[in-house]
């Protein structure tokens, strides 16, 4: 009888079915669309005839697109409904991404990636808040962490589209499968529902005239701190991922003499570590709460930098990558869920939403302080500086007073 009623409470309803495969999705195919435009950026280059320089802005403007986007849909998301505001930053990237099929110069590029980015940006405090309020407390690390292994699930998918598209057709056609995620909002929209808990603030908000604002994530000066806090840790989390993902494969082609075919293993066994730590730290969070489960990731983090310096051949280093992936990337989906937790249900969107794209915004710059550091000093020193970065949001995590509090998801 006990089994039977344990079975009956882990067992998922229709709408949270919907919703964590929706999210998922949404999920994977934004981050395919984003990260078609880093197989595509030389031969756009060499199309457009443009310079480094004009190339490079490219991923910068969309990253501006994403932290302009974060704060609109934030907003948009606590203000008028969760589902449909999720579906209209599906519209916006697909939209934007399949329209660089017909961009002529570098200014519509531009423009067209300042909108993918508005859409990207503010797909992912909508679609964790989602989560969050359809899903038991102590499911929510779990299901928070699914949801961005979908992220990842995307990435593998733009580099098997990149590797086939662009070589027989090239990379006007490859943006165009940037409309498939066109076909998830029809899904969302006609399965996916608001929740009882949305529905109720909702109709508080009308009755008290209460209006959502940024402002709102910075009301009282804990509150403040905590917001700040935050954002720092998420630099730090993109830092780290951009930082792995752009330098680390030509770093290792120098050092070990690796072909391309042969950094790309590295690549996918990379992915495969931060999807396995993904659900790990999931659990981890949803049993022990966020103090615990942050505090680990992130000391074993700070430590598992200076694996690639110990590599010397292609398995010790694929080793190597897949260990660091678990734990550097493995908290991300656990962001969503701390935000949602630690911000009042009126402004859970917005708090999910700018918190997590001003650490994108912010972190992204990282390639460029590693690019510095590799010019002028060694691998040890370049592994040590993400280190330290490590270092500091552990310090960083432990003196947010709500941390302490808040315990046990599932408590």
């Amino acid at each position: 009888m006990q089994a039977l009623t344990a079975a009956k409470h882990h067992a998922l309803t229709t709408n949270q079915k919907w919703t964590i495969a929706s999210t998922s999705a949404g999920f994977a195919l934004e981050n395919m669309d984003v990260m078609f435009l880093s197989f595509a950026l030389s031969s756009i280059a060499a199309t457009l005839k443009i310079n480094g320089a004009q190339a490079g802005l490219i991923s910068s403007i969309t990253n501006l697109g994403m932290l302009v986007g974060g704060i609109l849909f934030g907003i948009m998301g606590d203000r008028f409904g969760r589902v449909k505001t999720f579906s209209y930053t599906i519209f916006i990237f697909a939209f934007a991404t399949a329209a660089m099929y017909w961009a002529q110069d570098i200014t519509t590029i531009y423009i067209l990636r300042f909108l993918a980015g508005i859409g990207a940006g503010g797909e992912y405090g909508v679609g964790i808040t989602l989560i969050a309020e359809n899903f038991d407390r102590d499911h929510i690390g779990t299901m928070t962490s699914v949801a961005a292994i979908g992220g990842q699930i995307g990435a593998i998918l733009a580099a098997v589209c990149a590797a086939i598209m662009l070589p027989l057709f090239g990379w006007r056609e490859l943006f165009l499968f940037g409309l498939i995620p066109v076909l998830l909002t029809y899904f969302i929209r006609r399965h996916v529902h608001e929740s009882e808990e949305f529905l109720q603030v909702k109709q508080q908000q009308q009755t008290s005239a209460q209006k959502v604002s940024v402002l709102a994530l910075f009301q009282t000066p804990q509150r403040t701190y905590q917001t700040l806090a935050l954002m720092l840790m998420v630099i730090v989390q993109i830092a780290g991922y951009f930082g792995l993902m752009n330098w680390l494969p030509s770093i290792m082609q120098k050092r070990l003499g690796l072909s391309i075919s042969g950094s790309s293993l590295w690549m996918i066994a990379t992915i495969v570590g931060m999807s396995i730590g993904m659900m790990t730290f999931g659990k981890i969070l949803d049993y022990f709460g966020p103090r615990r489960a942050f505090g680990i990731f992130l000391l074993a983090s700070a430590l598992s930098v200076f694996g690639i310096t110990l590599a010397f051949n292609q398995i010790t280093l694929l080793l190597a990558g897949a260990i660091l992936g678990f734990f550097s990337n493995g908290m991300f989906g656990g962001y969503g869920a701390v935000i949602s937790r630690l911000y009042p249900t009126a402004i859970r969107s917005t708090a999910n939403n700018v918190i997590v794209n001003v650490g994108r915004a912010i972190g992204g710059f990282s390639s460029v302080v590693i690019g510095f550091l590799m010019d002028h000093y060694s691998l040890l020193v370049v592994m040590g500086f993400l280190s330290i970065l490590y270092v500091i949001s552990f310090l960083t995590m432990l003196s947010i007073p709500s941390f302490r509090h808040l315990g046990k998801i599932n408590e």
